[in-house]
């Protein structure tokens, strides 16, 4: 039996897939129906409360970041655990599934065209993303240097907004 060659896949397919997974993995988990925005295909900075970062490694790395302010964050866990009362420890324990799930489904539609695909454990983190070199970046900034693009994400019917970053 020959072996065939990898499947190329474009960063526009994996936009695609993430922003697909992003909306099932919400509909899923809380019913929720998100508009992506445009995609932005850049690194810039994102001021968020709360980051979520997963790694994927294989023949691409990279990472599936989810960021939201606190007040979006809360919304989201609420949604999520089905209650007005939560914990710091339940935003970061719903921030960490979610991007799990999302990452989730990359490894999963990806590994025909890259091989094996590994995704480590959730990151939860609070801070602003900058591209490395980005003028002010600050203390607490988590630097970035790889090519990325990030999807905006909204509930209108539930004033929730987010966005969710991917670097490979």
């Amino acid at each position: 039996m020959s072996e065939s060659s990898p499947v190329e896949v474009t960063f526009e397919e994996i936009m695609f897939t993430l922003t697909a997974a992003t909306q099932d993995t919400f509909s899923m988990f809380m019913g929720l129906d998100l508009f992506a925005g445009k995609v932005i295909m850049k690194i810039e900075p994102i001021h968020a409360d709360v980051v979520a970062i997963v790694g994927v490694g294989g023949e691409r790395v990279g990472y599936v970041m989810i960021a939201a302010n606190d007040e979006n964050a809360l919304r989201i866990t609420q949604k999520m655990m089905m209650t007005e009362e939560v914990e710091d420890s339940s935003v970061c324990d719903a921030f960490g599934e979610l991007a799990n799930n999302i990452a989730g489904v990359f490894k999963s539609k990806y590994v025909e065209a890259y091989g094996k695909v590994a995704m480590g454990l959730p990151l939860v983190v609070a801070g602003k993303i900058s591209p490395i070199g980005a003028l002010n970046a600050g203390p607490g900034s988590v630097n970035i240097k790889q090519q990325g693009a990030i999807i905006p994400f909204m509930a209108h019917d539930e004033k929730i907004s987010f966005h969710v970053m991917v670097y490979m």
